[in-house]
């Protein structure tokens, strides 16, 4: 990493921290919608806070972008990277709402696997963005999320495939095609997160 003479603000650091663990918090949370008994409007209740809590992180992180005349990374990877963690937050919380809106039943066993490969990324991502203030040993965590990503694709075409199968009622299949959607939004921008930090690591390096 090149030697900087001039001081940078780390609060950045911190908050980008904080928005992370709020991501995996989220993914966590959604996996209770698989569990038979869960109390649906509780966790929906609980997401809209995770995602409350994403936007006030992301509203810290751009207030600080407008007042620090050095920031630790370029301003527009610094704004790309808030932007992607806070549509992953927003991605969950609009699935569970979903779920609880439209009266869903019990999910299929394949958005199950949507959800655990959702978290696997998740986590990955909130350990990386504990790191960002190094920005060492970071490959191995966007490779890793960008595989997670692959494998979330091809379920999330195993699961189109079966909702349009025949085995279930018309307007049951449309609801189930929009939580699985935002599902895949939310895998997708973990991705997004993955290619931003790579960017700033390589910019850096």
């Amino acid at each position: 990493m090149p030697f900087r003479l001039t001081p940078r603000d780390s609060a950045f650091y911190e908050m980008f921290t904080e928005a992370g663990r709020n991501v995996a918090e989220a993914a966590d949370l959604i996996a209770g919608l698989m569990e038979p008994y869960s109390n649906r409007e509780a966790i929906a209740k609980d997401l809209r806070e995770k995602e409350q809590t994403g936007d006030t992180v992301t509203h810290r992180i751009l207030r600080q972008l407008n007042t620090s005349f050095v920031t630790p990374f370029d301003r527009e990877d610094i704004y790309r990277l808030a932007a992607a963690l806070d549509d992953v937050v927003d991605a969950i919380e609009a699935a569970a709402d979903f779920v609880v809106l439209s009266g869903l039943g019990r999910l299929p066993l394949l958005m199950g696997d949507q959800i655990a490969l959702l978290r696997r990324s998740a986590g990955e991502t909130a350990e990386a963005m504990s790191r960002l203030s190094t920005l060492r040993d970071l490959e191995p965590y966007w490779i890793e999320v960008n595989r997670l990503e692959n494998e979330a694709d091809r379920v999330y075409r195993k699961l189109l495939t079966k909702l349009f199968s025949g085995d279930y009622e018309a307007l049951e299949t449309l609801k189930l095609r929009e939580v699985a959607d935002q599902l895949e939004e939310a895998a997708d921008g973990l991705e997004h997160v993955a290619h931003a930090v790579e960017t700033i690591a390589v910019k850096e390096s």
